[in-house]
């Protein structure tokens, strides 16, 4: 043996990492691209420490497909030129945004093509227009040897190594040749070739192949990549669009790592000719299905559409679903199908004849700030709202946009007199996303939030730790006055059996009730006026609201509508006071000695009670006869699960969500949405989620149904 043979692999290792890595391929697949895991996290996680440890024995074994290699390199200094052996063409775009563009694009690929009415109908591929960045992967031998962006067309930018990141983008294609005996693969692997549609086995695979697609972030992606930015004191992206094209051109790998980007593939580039023995295709939708084949995302919205009406109910069809689709897009795109008669519509200047990309109504414009109100919700949330100079945007003329609260609206900082970015994506309320600043004239005044309802001039005041402001003025507020009369006529609280959203409507609308006391002084005759109320009916609200008046403490304590004060706490206040009054006048320190009461909720009901307006009402209700048993504040008595709190997750054999937190309540303890380390126990049911591993990650006791009651009962 030479002394070289001593530092050659053993054979066995060198075998397992060629299983391993394309173990890792398959299961990686049906994680990021099927969304259909074949083995636990724990399993692939440990698989992939099993080839990290080899690669390390063995460096010179690694290879640039490796799952091991998608972590990133060092940082760059720049992105080096990539000319594009087939230019990235642009699309010619139909401004048309009625049905019309579709029929426009149909006409003139059939008058170009000479085709006259009597005719067949032209078959199309119709897919959505990706609102994200135009990437091309080339592949040789089946393996990604670079990625490069679109640029001008000819010349892009080698972003390889960020790309290599992406979990969807197959670093090697893994794809049997036709007649290959699958059953001889390993499991994961043979699921991985026979996973396409209709369960064939996947075709060659060209020595080049050049995969065409976009990289996009999903919504909810872009939404916890900005909350992590906030988190950090970092600069937030304007959209997905611009938080995926940043993540991609990212010089540090590493960085661009943590961003969650996506793919779809969506055409080819450079492909070996067939003459070379490459594939042979008929058809855009038979080259989209072979891509899906070799392990490609390809959307499931790509359809074939026969002639122009198919292409219009297609574009109507992708508008109306555009908004919950988890992802931008700004329109659809038509191709014509065949292959052959692409190449003989050709290309006119950077353009080819044979597709069109059809815009939707556009979601963003710019407008003018022409002043920042402030709005009360029926809860009382004061939301500012900037008064645009009318913009047509998303289908509709929109004239006022969200600002949400104070801290978003100092963000962003909006100011009156600004140009902004407005955005409007189906019912979703209009929104400023940004300030051209770049635009302002002067220097307007800073907005900042009234402390002092603008509706009934009670104080307005941002709990410690929320980013809202409320309004105090609770039942006083007419802002507020609907939504009140609601929570006080539900049934956990006073109960009035037939009080329902019309009719409150009917009643607010008509100034027949201003406050909840005047539902006492309905009478039969403006009860009977109003519209589609029957005799019969407004008499039977009014006996429901004489049965109202006898109710009890805690039921009319939650009627209040107290901020952050619920049932449990309604319960928890009488029984410690046993009194109305004697809550009413109690100091935060006071309030602060009830089980179920911490200083946020002490500081709630204080503020309530110390508004003049609300004693008022509560003095009136009393008045219209509104009573309830009242005694002396009950003994206090150890309660089981005093100072604990508890986590709910799964389905509970026999109890449910409520009710399982109710009686943890009732008995001292706690319920929160969320697991930590200051949780005392999770209790778990059937189907438990990420709160049960977390809780097991932190140590954090485990309970079941049967042993929750019996903590409830007192036991250890």
């Amino acid at each position: 043996m030479s002394t070289l043979d001593l530092f050659a692999p053993e054979p066995d290792d060198t075998a397992r990492m060629a299983q391993l890595r394309q173990s890792l391929h398959a299961h990686g697949h049906s994680y990021y691209v099927l969304d259909a895991p074949t083995v636990p996290d724990a399993e692939y996680d440990r698989l992939f420490r099993e080839l990290q440890a080899l690669e390390a024995r063995h460096p010179e074994l690694i290879t640039p497909d490796s799952p091991t290699q998608r972590v990133g390199g060092k940082p760059l200094d720049g992105f080096a030129p990539v000319r594009h052996a087939v230019p990235m063409l642009s699309i010619r775009t139909e401004t048309d945004t009625e049905a019309s563009g579709a029929e426009n694009f149909d006409a003139r690929i059939r008058r170009e093509l000479g085709l006259g009415p009597s005719d067949p109908a032209i078959d199309y591929v119709a897919e959505p227009k990706f609102d994200g960045l135009a990437m091309s992967l080339r592949y040789q031998q089946g393996v990604l040897v670079q990625a490069a962006t679109r640029g001008d067309g000819e010349v892009g930018e080698d972003v390889t190594q960020n790309i290599r990141t992406l979990g969807q983008i197959p670093l090697r294609i893994v794809a049997p040749a036709l007649g290959t005996d699958v059953s001889s693969l390993p499991p994961e692997v043979a699921h991985f070739a026979l996973g396409r549609p209709g369960g064939e086995t996947c075709p060659s695979v060209p020595a080049v192949l050049e995969v065409r697609g976009e990289v996009y972030m999903r919504r909810d992606d872009f939404e916890a990549l900005n909350d992590r930015q906030r988190l950090a004191g970092q600069k937030c992206f304007v959209n997905p669009r611009n938080a995926a094209a940043g993540a991609v051109r990212q010089l540090d790998p590493a960085i661009a790592a943590q961003r969650p980007l996506s793919f779809y593939a969506y055409g080819l580039g450079a492909v070996t000719p067939p003459e070379a023995g490459g594939p042979v295709w008929q058809s855009h939708f038979e080259m989209m299905q072979a891509l899906k084949r070799w392990g490609f995302p390809v959307s499931e919205l790509v359809k074939q559409a026969q002639g122009a009406p198919e292409l219009v109910a297609y574009y109507a069809a992708i508008g109306q679903q555009r908004d919950g689709l988890g992802f931008d897009i700004d329109g659809v795109v038509y191709k014509v199908n065949s292959l052959a008669l692409q190449r003989q519509l050709g290309f006119v200047t950077r353009e080819p004849r044979w597709a069109v990309a059809h815009k939707f109504p556009a979601q963003e414009m710019l407008t003018t700030v022409l002043a920042i109100d402030v709005q009360v919700g029926r809860t009382g949330k004061l939301t500012p709202v900037a008064k645009l100079a009318p913009v047509f945007v998303g289908g509709v003329t929109v004239t006022n946009a969200t600002l949400h609260n104070e801290d978003e609206a100092r963000r962003k900082d909006v100011r009156v007199g600004d140009t902004v970015i407005v955005r409007r994506a189906g019912d979703v309320i209009p929104e400023v996303v940004s300030v051209l600043l770049d635009k302002r004239l002067d220097e307007p005044a800073v907005f900042t939030m009234p402390r002092q309802c603008p509706v009934c001039g009670s104080a307005a005041v941002r709990e410690e730790g929320e980013a809202d402001y409320r309004c105090t003025g609770g039942l006083f507020c007419s802002a507020q006055r609907k939504q009140s009369l609601l929570h006080f006529a539900q049934r956990r609280a006073v109960e009035v059996e037939g009080l329902g959203d019309k009719l409150v409507d009917q009643l607010v609308d008509a100034g027949i009730i201003n406050t909840l006391p005047d539902l006492y002084r309905l009478g039969f005759t403006a009860l009977a006026k109003l519209a589609r109320m029957a005799d019969k009916s407004a008499q039977n609200i009014l006996d429901a609201l004489e049965k109202s008046k006898q109710t009890t403490l805690p039921r009319f304590l939650f009627g209040l509508g107290i901020r952050h004060v619920g049932e449990a706490t309604a319960k928890a206040l009488a029984r410690h006071f046993g009194k109305l009054d004697a809550i009413m006048d109690a100091p935060e320190e006071a309030l602060l000695a009830v089980a179920d009461v911490g200083p946020i909720v002490a500081k709630s009901i204080r503020t309530f009670f110390d508004q003049a307006h609300n004693r008022e009402v509560v003095e009136q209700l009393r008045a219209c006869g509104v009573t309830w048993p009242e005694g002396e504040p009950a003994p206090v008595a150890a309660q089981p699960l005093s100072g604990q709190t508890f986590v709910l997750t799964g389905t509970l054999p026999t109890l449910g969500r409520e009710e399982a937190k109710a009686l943890i309540e009732a008995a001292g303890g706690k319920v929160a949405g969320s697991v930590s380390k200051k949780t005392s126990f999770v209790v778990a049911g059937a189907e438990a989620g990420s709160k049960l591993d977390k809780a097991r990650e932190l140590g954090v006791a485990v309970l079941d149904e049967a042993q929750l009651k019996e903590l409830l009962d007192g036991g250890a």
